[in-house]
């Protein structure tokens, strides 16, 4: 008789590999499947989901399929309908969908409404907080960084009263995020609710309302989630009381490429998926059917330089396709054009990516190529560029030169000027009624040390000579003569922004310039810009090269892929080289952006900019180093042992920091691992017997962070 898997290579010709079988047929119990890049990771889902109604005839209705984002639920319910044209479909939804179904029922047994916020009503909440707490607007920057630190809060399960206890954004942001919290829980009867309140609602009600509870558990026989190293402990907790009836969970994931920390994804909840389910079943599929094997060689053996992961091996039939290319230009400007004329000499560019760390690295290429006619699509493209508070602080400065008596543009700019003027000032010599010259109107106004009045001496004389030159030459007198980039570099430190960040807009805003004659040509090239991004986000009709970041092409794959700005500062940031954890997480996404090359895959980087000289990405040099002939003498095998703790596991106020309190026989409790007994320390690590099993854990962190509390019995 024809089994499932012969009649569907008969009918579809696809031919699963023995782990991909077995994927397909552990349908009972806890599985943990662990997928790596190109491995064929959503066609086993799919046939999973096949074998499920063919073959063991189990309701459509009764699997319900959990996918990280909407776009991936209707690609998955398309690829179904596809190879199972015959069947019903199973429930595809997002997390999020599922928790505003439990969510609105659980209210609506309350008597209580809940209005959905998002978008724009969301930003204005936020907006709207801020100006309670600061006395003063926010900037776009700390509205997007208040967004993701309520966010993570929220999805880390920290209640509000705790996150004063937390690393802030910026100053007062806890405070802030908890007035935002009152203001949309202030009524009784109608609740605000964000995504993220969605989740937390949604847990609170399968944990505490039985009924519901066992409403939902009983709707479903199998669960599966994709995309689970992108899933945080809330939405985790979701999934364990959905499944707690029946246990038949399928997770699928791969903790390799667990990049989203920032909005709260953990990947220590995968590395502890057999506390959670200690009958879980592990599956590795570690062929990889995408890339070349000089690609799979070397990015198998650059993500083992990570230590918290499943240790896999990834491996692949597939030729070879030549060598990976680390290209060192002289500067971004050359690392542009290299790129640009490779574009301009390729056949399909549709097969081709540019990929980076940060958005404003695509505003060069968005502006070259839409200068050469090189047609290019936006992967989730932000163009906020245009719109960010240094661009605008650059253009008001320009129109400021078109009329020196503008009083309302000079209050805008002055304070960027490193005058050292207070606010309230600025603003009384924009109500007054003085007129004339601002930069001479203000001196009569103000009371003014003589330092500030030779600068605004200083500033007219600069004022003066800008009708004459250039937008290049102009934005450079601002950076340097008005003294913006001073300014920049003090409101990083006092507000936590990345100065590099905000300096490389300038530079890019240069750029841009260098290619214009007058300032209003310059201002008429941004509008362009703009709408070029705002054409690009929708898909290409015909061959289009892809610019995305590491992030946004996860999922992705094409021929050819640059990865440029592999400069240190850029990946990794400053701020990841602070941080194990953190560090560990760019890695993972450096990985995600070389997997997602199938032939050719180019590392580029440059020796400098805006006069600095840079050095090569940590990363590239650990790529090079896999690619150089290997060394003949042995060397020590890395230890697995995680030395410092992750940056999200917060001080314990009531944990134990002094070692002389940790000693064999002691009764401690663990936040994670519970109730145990210390059975060993030494001067490095400590052992502890936990209920689950028996951990050794690195004894610095442990003290640092204060992880342990003293246990009764």
């Amino acid at each position: 008789m024809e089994d499932f898997f012969e009649r569907k290579k008969r009918q579809l010709n696809i031919q699963l590999n023995d782990v991909q079988k077995q994927a397909v047929q552990t349908t009972e119990g806890p599985l943990l499947l662990l997928a790596c890049p190109g491995s064929g990771k959503t066609t086993t889902i799919i046939m999973r989901i096949g074998y499920l109604i063919e073959e063991l005839g189990v309701q459509p209705r009764r699997i319900k399929a959990i996918t990280f984002s909407k776009a991936s639920a209707s690609d998955m319910q398309k690829r179904f309908a596809a190879l199972f044209p015959d069947l019903p479909t199973a429930d595809f939804s997002t997390i999020h969908s599922l928790a505003f179904t439990i969510s609105r029922k659980w209210l609506a047994k309350q008597g209580r409404q809940f209005t959905l916020l998002e978008g724009y009503p969301k930003q204005n909440a936020l907006k709207s907080a801020c100006r309670h707490v600061l006395k003063e607007n926010a900037t776009e920057d700390q509205l997007n960084a208040l967004s993701t630190y309520v966010s993570l809060m929220k999805n880390q399960m920290i209640p509000a009263e705790k996150w004063t206890e937390k690393d802030e954004p910026f100053e007062q942001a806890a405070k802030i995020a908890r007035h935002y919290e009152s203001v949309k829980n202030a009524s009784a009867d109608s609740v605000l609710l964000d995504f993220d309140d969605l989740l937390l609602a949604a847990e609170q009600a399968m944990r505490t309302d039985e009924d519901l509870g066992a409403e939902f558990q009983s709707k479903y026989d199998y669960i599966l989630t994709d995309e689970s190293q992108d899933t945080s402990l809330v939405q985790h907790k979701i999934v364990e009381h959905l499944t707690a009836m029946h246990g038949n969970l399928c997770v699928v994931a791969d903790d390799d490429q667990s990049i989203y920390a920032w909005r709260g994804a953990d990947p220590d909840y995968l590395m502890d998926f057999k506390l959670v389910y200690p009958e879980a079943k592990l599956l590795y599929m570690e062929q990889n059917y995408r890339s070349s094997s000089e690609i799979v060689t070397t990015s198998a053996s650059f993500i083992k330089r990570n230590t918290k992961r499943w240790e896999k091996k990834m491996h692949t039939e597939n030729g070879s396709k030549g060598a990976i290319q680390l290209r060192r230009l002289h500067t971004p400007k050359q690392q542009l054009e290299y790129v640009t004329y490779e574009l301009l000499a390729e056949e399909d560019l549709s097969e081709v990516a540019i990929l980076f760390r940060n958005n404003a690295s695509s505003t060069p290429f968005v502006n070259e190529l839409h200068r050469r006619g090189i047609p290019f699509y936006m992967k989730d493209a932000d163009d906020k560029f245009f719109s960010h508070w240094v661009v605008q602080d650059i253009l008001n400065f320009m129109r400021l030169s078109f009329n020196l008596e503008r009083k309302d543009i000079f209050v805008k700019v002055a304070g960027k000027m490193q005058l050292f003027v207070s606010n309230s000032t600025l603003q009384q010599f924009g109500r007054s009624t003085i007129e004339g010259n601002v930069f001479e109107a203000f001196q009569k106004m103000a009371v003014l040390k003589d330092s500030q009045v030779r600068k605004l001496d200083a500033y007219l004389d600069v004022y003066n000579k800008i009708p004459e030159m250039r937008p290049a030459q102009i934005i450079r007198m601002i950076r340097y003569e008005l003294g913006y980039e001073d300014s920049l570099v003090s409101m990083s430190s006092k507000f936590g922004y990345r100065a590099d960040s905000l300096t490389g807009i300038l530079e890019t805003l240069e750029g841009i310039a260098e290619q214009t004659r007058t300032m209003i040509e310059f201002a008429e090239q941004l509008k362009s810009l703009e709408d070029a991004v705002q054409e690009a986000k929708q898909e290409p009709v015909g061959q289009a090269v892809t610019l995305s970041t590491f992030h946004s092409a996860k999922g992705l794959e094409f021929k050819r892929v640059f990865m440029i700005d592999l400069v240190k500062g850029i990946i990794p940031s400053e701020e990841d080289l602070t941080e194990p954890s953190l560090l560990e997480e760019a890695r993972r996404l450096f990985y995600v952006g070389m997997t997602r090359a199938k032939e050719r895959l180019e590392l580029l980087s440059y020796s400098s900019a805006d006069g600095k000289s840079k050095e090569d990405s940590k990363f590239v040099n650990e790529v090079r180093g896999i690619l150089l002939p290997k060394r003949t003498d042995s060397t020590k095998q890395k230890s697995s042992l995680v030395k410092t703790a992750p940056k999200s596991v917060a001080v314990n106020p009531n944990g134990i920091g002094n070692p002389d309190h940790l000693t064999k026989g002691t009764l401690v409790k663990h936040r994670v691992f519970g109730k145990g007994e210390i059975v060993d320390v030494s001067t490095e690590t400590i052992e502890i017997r936990f209920a689950a099993a028996t951990k050794r854990l690195a004894l610095q962190p442990v003290l640092e962070k204060r992880m342990l509390e003293k246990a009764d019995l």
